[in-house]
């Protein structure tokens, strides 16, 4: 009896205080509301949801989110004209590219920098696989962990159980895309007039891994973004589940 009459004084506290429940406070009182069903064997007025269904919206947020994030980044100019996830030159090739530019040859390394985020567009959609896979294992206690932790809690759920097969994933990609958009031969041409300069030092830059590794930070940097705003913002929420879930 004490048990039900707190939890009814939190629920009306918190009823009382506040317009709307983020998602946070609905995962709360949904748990509250099933501990308590759990023990009196009654249902509950408060909510219906029950916690496959607070899994599968959370599944469905993340899947949203993700192909929002690939649709965006994959498009042309995703990485090249964002500022937030645009892919520099490595630092070796920036102090070629700032001598190239004093001889007005900057072009040569600016046109290596444009292919690498070309790579990078060409790679990116293909993560949205390995992405739903992790969030289709996602098991329930991935699921408490991540609504108890901060608003990127499932970005970084991902990185931790996806990161080395996005990287074998993207690599390779990068690595063909390199090739096809002509990074590889613009970067042999850079580092050809590069060397003719007399008293230069030598300088090597793995583009390949650069690219996989700049890609992937662009991935995680707007799946972070989605997932905060699908928790806060209504019009995110564009599934039947997602405003279900989200909703209340």
């Amino acid at each position: 009896m004490r048990t039900l009459l707190l939890l009814s004084t939190a629920f009306f506290l918190t009823a009382t205080s506040a317009h709307a429940l983020d998602f946070k406070d609905t995962f709360q009182k949904t748990v509250i509301d099933n501990l308590t069903n759990s023990v009196t064997g009654n249902s509950s007025p408060v909510s219906s949801l029950s916690e496959n269904q607070i899994i599968q919206g959370l599944q469905e947020a993340l899947k949203v989110g993700t192909q929002r994030v690939v649709s965006q980044i994959g498009a042309k100019d995703g990485y090249n004209m964002d500022p937030a996830i645009h892919i520099p030159l490595p630092a070796q090739l920036q102090q070629v590219q700032k001598l190239l530019g004093k001889v007005g040859l900057s072009s040569l390394a600016d046109d290596v920098e444009l292919k690498i985020n070309r790579a990078a567009e060409q790679a990116a959609p293909k993560a949205k696989e390995i992405v739903w896979d992790a969030i289709s294992n996602m098991k329930l206690e991935d699921a408490r962990a991540i609504y108890q932790g901060p608003q990127d809690a499932a970005t970084q759920y991902f990185k931790k159980v996806s990161s080395d097969k996005l990287r074998a994933m993207i690599e390779p990609v990068a690595k063909n895309s390199l090739k096809d958009v002509g990074a590889l031969q613009a970067y042999d041409t850079l580092i050809g007039e590069y060397k003719s300069m007399p008293f230069v030092p030598d300088v090597k830059a793995d583009l390949v891994n650069h690219t996989t590794t700049l890609a992937m930070d662009g991935i995680f940097h707007y799946l972070a973004q989605e997932e905060a705003a699908i928790r806060n913002d209504p019009a995110k929420r564009t599934t039947e589940i997602l405003k279900t879930v989200f909703g209340q």
